[in-house]
Formats: structure tokens, C-alpha cells, sequence
């Protein structure tokens, strides 16, 4: 298959190591963004103290509290409770928030299997093109659900910077790049269904 050209692109050398060096860097960004997914799935999921298990007034790290979703916790209890209020959105969200902090719902279970799938996807190089409308979409509702208008900025912030990156691995060969991309495209269903590549 062959690769996506740059426009203007003219054929000759330099043009070929810049489009090179541009996948490069989308395949480290990929890793990048991969990675923040699926660490804070871990985080969560065991209560590692970075987001989960952390005292806030002392710092100490009580690994493997009560909030950590493998002892019952709840991933999104906090962020749908407390996070929402200060956003003009938040409310057409906050309805999902479990009801206790030790009570797990679907929404936390979806939120908690998004997380692995998108990571997975992204920090492997597989399935990149759904692992980016995953991350975009899901980066897209913590916006709006929380961060509506940003503390720092008007209109952008983190989450939408890192959507708009994973927007790029939809359109762009980000998964043969530091991933198994290039293998994982020779599977005949990723062939047949070129969403899965």
C-alpha cells in the first residue's frame, strides 16, 4: 500500500526524509497519547496515588484503597459529582455519577474499558484508526463535561489538543511507526474493513 503523499510534495529526497521524519513523529506522538490512556487505567484500576489513592492534604499514597476500582471503587464518581459543577455542560452528564463513592455502575465499567481499549490500541500500533475516534470522543465528553470554559484559556485546553491529535491517527499511518501497524494491516479482516487499520 502505499504511503499518504504531502502536498507539494515534488519526489525528491528531502521530501522523502521529511515525510519520514512526520510519520516519526506522529508514531511517538501516538505512543505518547497511548500511554497517558492506559496509565490511568492502571492508576484507577489499582490505586497507584497519581489521580487514585492519593491523601490530598498529606500526599501519602495508600496503594490499593478503597477507590481503586479492583476494591469497588468508582472511576468516575468523583469527576461527574464534583468535577462537573463549575461547567455550563456538566449537568447533561453528572446524571451517570454513581451514587456512592464505593458503588460501581456502567458508566464506570464503559469509562474503565475505554480507557484499556484506547490505550491498548494506541500504545500498540492496532487498530489505531478506532483507538483515534475512541480517544477523540472520549477526550471530547471530559471537555465538555468539566472543563467548560478552561481556568487557563477561553476556549482550548489539554483534552481538546490531545482529540484533535487523535483525529490525526484516523487519517494518518501513525501505527507502522514504533507500533505493529504494518503487520497488524496484513490481517485479512483489517484488509477487508479499513477502519480497523
Amino acid at each position: 500500500m502505499a504511503e499518504t503523499t504531502i502536498p507539494g510534495d515534488t519526489g525528491r529526497l528531502e521530501d522523502a526524509e521529511a515525510r519520514v521524519a512526520g510519520w516519526w513523529v506522529w508514531g511517538l506522538l501516538r505512543l505518547a497519547i497511548g500511554w497517558t490512556f492506559l496509565w490511568s487505567f492502571l492508576d484507577k484500576l489499582l490505586g497507584l496515588g497519581f489521580a487514585t489513592c492519593r491523601n490530598g492534604d498529606t500526599g501519602e499514597i495508600d496503594y490499593l484503597c478503597d477507590a481503586a476500582f479492583v476494591n469497588g471503587g468508582s472511576p468516575t464518581y468523583g469527576f461527574l459529582t464534583f468535577g462537573t459543577e463549575a461547567s455550563h455542560t456538566g449537568e447533561l452528564l453528572s446524571w451517570m455519577a454513581p451514587s456512592a463513592p464505593d458503588q460501581q455502575n456502567l458508566p464506570d465499567w464503559l469509562f474503565m474499558l475505554a480507557l484499556l481499549l484506547i490505550g491498548v490500541a494506541l500504545l500498540f500500533g492496532i487498530a489505531v484508526r478506532l483507538g483515534g475516534l475512541g480517544g477523540a470522543l472520549l477526550l471530547t465528553f471530559l471537555y465538555l463535561a468539566g472543563f467548560v470554559w478552561p481556568a487557563n484559556n477561553p476556549f482550548i485546553d489539554n483534552h481538546i489538543i490531545e482529540a484533535l491529535a487523535c483525529i490525526g491517527f484516523i487519517v494518518v499511518p501513525a501505527g507502522r511507526y514504533f507500533g505493529f501497524g504494518r503487520s497488524w494491516e496484513t490481517i485479512p479482516i483489517v484488509k477487508n474493513y479499513p477502519i480497523l487499520r
